[in-house]
């Protein structure tokens, strides 16, 4: 590679322009989704309401108690067991419809919102693609570049759970308005004009190290968002279970998403099968620290909040796997170690002085 390379500014130009592009039918993908909740059925909803009035009806007819004869032929009085949904997720109580409530207008207007997030993330993607070529390296170099492409990605794993068919159409809208306010601040915040980078990120660890940073950090994102709302969901099925009746509000939307149980599932996987990806991360950033300043580890605010990270969502996993943590509890602890990744993204390279200081503004 050139190090002295002049900038292309007509490409760096033309990057400019497809991320203000890209922003645009973003925000038509942002109406339709919004008209994928407001307009679609209301009437098709309420599954979750009678799956658990079912149960509640099964145990209201169980026995108070049953007689149960032990080897001795001393009788024992049992009372039926009721499985709370919050403590194992046991209670099988089926999908929501989505945000479409199961009828065609809405469903039309949800693959409208999704037709223009492809053309949205193409659009972007070519942004980002120009921004590489406009100084001929990778386009990650600061926090606006870092920004754009975490979007790009974070949408396109959003299309390829799409594409396997899972159920995820009910992220479309928490997702393009996050990355509206992502770009937003990229273009006016964190903007950076193209150029070359300092000395130190010249290293093929740059694609490795930072690529892999930016993967992880999308796919955490949609964890973040699974377990989040599976929050929401979880105290909307516990308060029908307990015979209260939630806001027509809440029942609109909560209705319509996947059980808790589904959302809590899907948190969990992905965050299971990023951790060990983040761990390469960490090792990548070590060994190119040291070919570049000569120590693998040298506790910068970077690595340390890397580090950080990488023992919360470890305590995430070790919790759930070894200590029967399931649900509420560990939802927490999933949103504490991204609250751990998303200020090791902003409030490090922003507020934080030290060696990964690269943010360019």
């Amino acid at each position: 590679m050139n190090l002295a390379a002049a900038t292309n500014e007509n490409l760096a130009h033309v990057s400019n322009v497809l991320i203000y592009s890209s922003m645009a039918v973003y925000l038509l993908a942002f109406f339709a989704f919004m008209a994928e909740w407001v307009f679609g059925s209301r009437s098709r909803v309420g599954r979750t309401a009678a799956a658990l009035t079912a149960d509640a009806a099964a145990v209201a007819k169980a026995p108070e108690v049953t007689v149960r004869q032990q080897g001795g032929g001393t009788a024992v009085l049992e009372r039926p067991k009721v499985i709370t949904r919050s403590a194992a997720g046991a209670r099988d109580v089926p999908d929501g419809p989505g945000a479409h409530g199961g009828d065609e207008k809405g469903d039309l207007y949800g693959r409208i919102a999704v037709a223009f997030m492809v053309l949205a993330v193409a659009v972007e993607a070519g942004g980002v693609l120009t921004r590489a070529l406009s100084v001929q390296r990778a386009p990650w170099g600061n926090m606006y570049e870092f920004s754009i492409t975490f979007s790009t990605v974070a949408v396109t794993v959003y299309a390829v759970l799409l594409a396997l068919k899972k159920n995820v159409r009910w992220l479309g809208l928490p997702l393009v308005l996050t990355v509206l306010l992502d770009l937003g601040l990229a273009v006016t915040v964190f903007y950076t004009a193209s150029d070359q980078l300092v000395p130190a990120l010249h290293s093929y660890w740059l694609w490795i190290h930072v690529s892999t940073a930016i993967f992880c950090g999308a796919c955490l994102y949609v964890g973040a968002v699974a377990t989040l709302l599976y929050l929401f969901r979880d105290s909307y099925e516990n308060k029908l279970a307990g015979g209260g009746t939630p806001g027509s509000f809440a029942s609109s939307v909560l209705e319509r998403l996947p059980a808790a149980a589904s959302l809590d599932k899907l948190s969990y996987r992905i965050n299971a099968a990023v951790f060990p990806l983040w761990t390469f991360t960490i090792v990548a950033g070590a060994i190119w620290a040291g070919d570049a300043w000569g120590h693998y580890w040298e506790w910068d605010p970077k690595e340390t909040w890397s580090f950080i990270t990488w023992v919360a969502y470890a305590c995430y996993l070790h919790a759930r796997a070894t200590a029967g943590w399931k649900g509420r509890k560990a939802a927490y602890l999933a949103l504490i170690a991204f609250a751990c990744w998303l200020f090791n993204y902003y409030g490090v390279n922003i507020f934080v002085t030290g060696k990964h200081s690269y943010s360019g503004m």
